[in-house]
């Protein structure tokens, strides 16, 4: 049971002040929740996502303060991304410690046979609906034990998994300017101690973006990864002029790689539209056969005439590396069939005509995938550099530098890949 008070001065002029702003960006807050006694002893930790942020960018474009803090703490080669390298799959594996296999983001848009749906990541009813997730995320395993958290985005933060949100949140729009988004989690830090958040999660869609439209060598990325960075600077100077003992993990979801315009793949002659579904995809492409009786003859074609595109048999050749063959398959949303293109080639067999020049999606082991991890603060050790890694272990590091209780059999990640880091 959540024990009650009275808010002090500084709550209220908190909760009054977010009320004012824009109904679209106005925070989100879980009225009568406390931290624990037992838990308001517990440390801090700031989750960063950069998206896209692929491991070489902060050298590649000298980020003064993202290698000065990664100095000061930990860095890795890079981090494995989970297969596919996508946002909304990766985001929710980094909160999970599953892969989306496992947790049921098998892709940005996929779709559920049981349910006869196609989840889609611009479908804000499905965003926010609990039954499409699995897993637990870590807002809702500190909650579960008295321990509050906030969100300045993340994937699935909006809906309510377990009948729980964060305590904090805030619906995805990018309106709202980094100062005020730096000022708010302040606030956070600055509440009394029984309603101050002890796990955050915050998202940077800069880099992503301007890498999807102007490629990783383009002065637009440039300038968005000197944006993140003075904004990471920032940040991390203003908490740690209140003097707790916060730790700051930095991360991106996944890498980018340069794809030839001229090389949109349209759907091959050998898939009959009447017999299977096929929702766009532009790294992979998932075909749900309407019968079973259609994968085998359909498969043989594909793999006759293939030629700028890989084709697998969801039940059998699958790449072990991928965690995302039929038994791995957990809530039925994997295609029967999967489309893989060559690199620069691409799928596009939607309407739309695709101008991007950066993408991603594709195998985390391919260099341009790779993903960044940083990690500084309380708790971690300090001018180490550790091996590559994947990005399920996050997790369980989390969890451990907040003291949260947590089954390792119930996910993919290891918390022994990664204590070595902590102090």
């Amino acid at each position: 049971m959540y024990h009650k008070k009275m808010f002090s001065s500084i709550s209220i002029l908190f909760l009054i002040s977010t009320s004012v702003l824009a109904q679209d960006t106005a925070q989100q807050i879980i009225a009568e929740r406390y931290n624990s006694k037992e838990q308001q002893q517990k440390p801090y930790v700031i989750l960063i996502s950069a998206d896209g942020f692929r491991a070489d960018l902060a050298e590649k474009y000298k980020a003064v303060n993202l290698l000065r803090l990664r100095e000061q703490g930990v860095q890795a080669d890079y981090m494995l991304a989970s297969f596919p390298s996508l946002t909304f799959p990766n985001h929710y594996t980094i909160v999970t410690g599953l892969y989306p296999s496992h947790h049921g983001l098998v892709d940005n848009t996929f779709y559920d046979a049981d349910r006869k749906q196609l989840y889609t990541i611009r479908n804000k009813k499905f965003v926010a609906d609990s039954s499409w997730y699995g897993g637990t995320p870590l807002w809702v395993l500190s909650e579960k034990q008295q321990m509050l958290s906030a969100s300045y985005f993340w994937v699935a933060s909006e809906s309510a998994i377990q009948g729980i949100r964060p305590t904090y949140y805030f619906i995805y729009n990018e309106k709202a300017g980094i100062d005020s988004r730096i000022q708010t989690v302040k606030n956070w830090l600055q509440l009394p101690e029984d309603k101050r958040p002890h796990f955050i999660t915050f998202y940077f869609p800069e880099v992503d973006h301007a890498e999807h439209n102007y490629g990783v060598d383009s002065k637009e990325t440039e300038k968005a990864v000197h944006f993140v960075d003075e904004s990471v600077g920032k940040m991390v100077e203003e908490i740690n002029a209140l003097n707790l003992a916060v730790s700051f993990v930095f991360v991106s979801d996944h890498g980018m790689t340069k794809v030839d315009s001229n090389r949109a793949l349209g759907l091959p002659l050998a898939v009959d539209t009447t017999k299977f579904f096929v929702p766009n995809g532009e790294a992979l492409l998932h075909l749900y056969a309407k019968e079973k009786q259609f994968i085998m003859p359909a498969y043989r074609a594909l793999k006759k005439y293939a030629q700028d595109y890989d084709v697998y048999l969801i039940k059998k050749n699958i790449p072990r590396h991928w965690h995302y063959s039929k038994t791995d398959d957990l809530y039925n949303r994997m295609g029967d069939i999967m489309l893989v293109p060559h690199l620069p080639a691409f799928f596009n067999i939607g309407q739309r005509k695709n101008k991007d020049i950066g993408n991603h999606g594709f195998d985390p082991y391919f260099t341009d995938m790779h993903a960044t991890f940083y990690a500084w603060g309380a708790a971690f050790k300090q001018h180490l550099k550790i091996k590559a890694f994947e990005n399920v272990n996050i997790y369980p590091l989390i969890a451990t530098i907040l003291g949260l209780n947590f089954n390792e059999e119930n996910i993919d990640g290891k918390i022994s890949e990664l204590k070595p880091v902590l102090k």
